[in-house]
């Protein structure tokens, strides 16, 4: 999507014609259907102002093709200003330009990462020079028309307000700045930016290359599980973006500088999508190669299971279980006996641990006991049985009686669901667990589709099935028959619609599983783990009545374990005990309607509920 585009003729005349911030903001209401904040228009107004005087050089063709705020493919990303045509070599060329206000920055130890005033207070964020070269990547790896080299990006950043002051522009950010130059404040600045978009796009015909870069097919999406041996050789599979990469050098530098006497304790927050597991994963490889001792930790082990299952061939099992291990590993252990651990899907941490929830004394607190640095990553939203106690809270607790330092960070760019943070918000609101400002799905462009018919639903999912990324899951309304009985079927809605529950005994490797496509999986065996597609079948345990979400626990199958204790609870807590199973429910239907990157495709047993997500969407 591009929130504007036009050629350097019709920009110029915008802009001269018109105020170019209505212009732009009138464009991305009726692209988006949202608006946008003040301070974003303003952005705008002063920042394609300085464009506008950039481009107005006869040199620079007037077709060179020109988009404002260019979405990255299935990310939450947008790019500032792109200019396309052809280069001296006739070869098709996109300028990546990242806009900045700034006036000062100070600089920070760690790679690529600043510190500026931003948002009323000094943060740490990324150099643009990065930024704009982490784009440009990012595109490569998602486009097929620059994938394929048939078009060339050139990134630079522009920070028209800030003059020279060997800070922004330091030898620390050499690296960065010699992949996408930097240009500042003053005449002569500009002079090089209009250099080197002129050096870039000799001749115009740009609208051309605009729609090849713009409509290019999507390549298929690299799934972490599909990279991870690589990942842990240390090659380079996913470039950290934005909030990523400041978490990830904060992190880094939060280890190196651990110690008994001055513990760690890092809580990252991030909903689905943002890539909590990427960074985690980056971390355990980065701070192993320093000479670290440390971790990847992780409660659910259907992740564990999958990572190994893929490494195998290229990584002794030994050495996998070196890296990688269950949360319940620290009953025992030795006090600072790990430089670090990284814990993954934290929320879905335990009190006790062992087959029979019965040793030790909490996951939380033995997890910190047992590092000198201890990053917890979470999302409490997809807290989903009523043994998951991991919280900020809680480990804020276990962390100031180890006195250690307590450090805060969000992760909120969005690498699912088409990179839509407004089909997030709207589901939220949807499936009432906060009050949002999306009722409806519009302007969304993550595809979400509800059926009245589970068979259609069901081959709709097959039909995507390709590269094996497509996968049906439910709630777990229905009892395992097929489990002692391979010849039973465990979900029957109507007379046509039959299927069986996952295909292995215990279905950690059932979304991998070549033809698991055909069974319908749960929260346990998708949790942590992403396809392309997902159909969810909302089973009675979620409806809807008089416009209202109600659960229904007891509509859970008896052998389901996520609300174990539920029924004692009720006996002494009647309206906490409902309060809590509520949460549960409406947090498995988040997960599991969160887990496909490009689309969710939707069923409810219920007609008043089917009626209800027809409506909202």
């Amino acid at each position: 999507m591009i929130v504007y585009q036009a050629d350097k003729r019709q920009f110029l005349r915008d802009h001269d014609d018109e105020d170019i911030d209505d212009v732009i903001h009138r464009h991305y209401v009726s692209a988006t259907g949202r608006k946008v904040s003040e301070a974003e228009v303003r952005s705008w107004r002063e920042s394609l102002g300085f464009m506008a005087k950039v481009l107005r050089d006869d040199e620079i063709p007037d077709d060179t093709g020109l988009a404002v705020e260019f979405h990255i493919p299935q990310s939450s990303k947008r790019i500032d200003m792109t200019l396309t045509g052809y280069g001296t070599d006739g070869a098709k060329t996109a300028v990546i330009v990242e806009l900045k206000q700034w006036d000062q920055v100070k600089p920070t130890a760690k790679d690529a990462v600043v510190m500026t005033y931003l948002a009323k207070a000094q943060r740490e964020v990324v150099h643009p020079s990065y930024q704009a070269w982490s784009y440009a990547t990012l595109m490569e790896g998602f486009n097929e028309a620059v994938y394929d080299g048939g078009i060339q990006l050139k990134p630079c950043a522009y920070l028209h307000n800030y003059a020279r002051d060997g800070v922004i522009d330091g030898a620390h950010y050499e690296d960065y700045i010699q992949k996408a130059p930097l240009f500042l404040k003053g005449k002569d600045e500009r002079a090089k930016l209009r250099d080197f978009i002129k050096q870039h796009v000799k001749h115009g015909q740009g609208a051309d290359v605009l729609f090849e870069l713009s409509s290019g097919r999507i390549r298929p999406s690299k799934a972490l599980a599909e990279s991870l041996a690589n990942l842990l050789k240390g090659k380079p599979e996913f470039v950290l973006i934005d909030d990523q990469k400041t978490v990830y050098e904060a992190c880094r530098a939060a280890a190196s500088a651990a110690a008994e006497t001055k513990p760690r304790v890092l809580i990252i927050e991030g909903g689905p999508g943002t890539g909590k597991t990427v960074v985690a994963i980056n971390l355990l490889v980065a701070l192993t190669k320093l000479g670290l001792l440390g971790k990847y930790v992780s409660k659910n082990a259907a992740p564990r299971r999958v990572y190994e299952a893929k490494v195998t061939g290229s990584m002794r099992r030994s050495h996998f279980a070196n890296m990688f291990t269950g949360s319940g590993a620290f009953i025992n252990g030795t006090p600072n006996a790990f430089d670090f651990l990284v814990v993954d899907e934290a929320h879905r941490l335990n009190e006790k641990s062992g087959l029979y929830g019965n040793l030790g004394e909490n996951q939380v607190k033995e997890i910190i006991t047992a590092a000198k640095c201890a990053i917890f990553f979470i999302d409490e939203d997809q807290r989903v049985t009523l043994q998951d106690i991991g919280s900020k809270a809680l480990i804020q607790r276990y962390a100031a009686e180890q006195g250690a330092v307590v450090e805060h960070f969000q992760l909120a760019s969005q690498f699912r669901c088409n990179g839509s943070d407004g089909y997030l918000a709207w589901l939220d609101n949807t499936l009432d667990i906060r009050e949002t400002a999306n009722p409806t799905l519009d302007g969304s462009n993550y595809e979400f589709r509800v059926f009245d018919d589970p068979v259609a639903l069901h081959e709709a999912i097959e039909a995507r099935n390709t590269q094996n990324k497509a996968r049906v899951v439910a709630g777990y309304c229905w009892p395992w028959l097929s489990k002692r009985n391979p010849a039973a079927y465990d979900i029957e809605i109507g007379p046509t619609y039959k299927r069986r529950w996952n295909l292995d005994q215990d279905g950690s490797l059932w979304i991998i599983a070549p033809n698991s496509v055909q069974e319908v999986g749960c929260i346990h065996t998708c949790q942590g783990l992403e396809v392309d597609y997902i159909g969810v079948i909302i089973g009675p345990d979620l409806l809807v009545r008089n416009g209202r979400i109600v659960t229904n626990a007891l509509a859970r199958d008896r052998h389901d374990k996520s609300l174990k204790g539920l029924k004692r609870w009720m006996h002494e807590d009647s309206a906490g005990a409902e309060e809590a199973a509520d949460v549960i429910i409406k947090n498995t239907y988040r997960t599991l309607m969160t887990r496909g990157m490009k689309g969710c495709f939707v069923y409810s047993t219920d007609a008043e509920t089917l009626a209800y997500f027809k409506k909202a969407c």
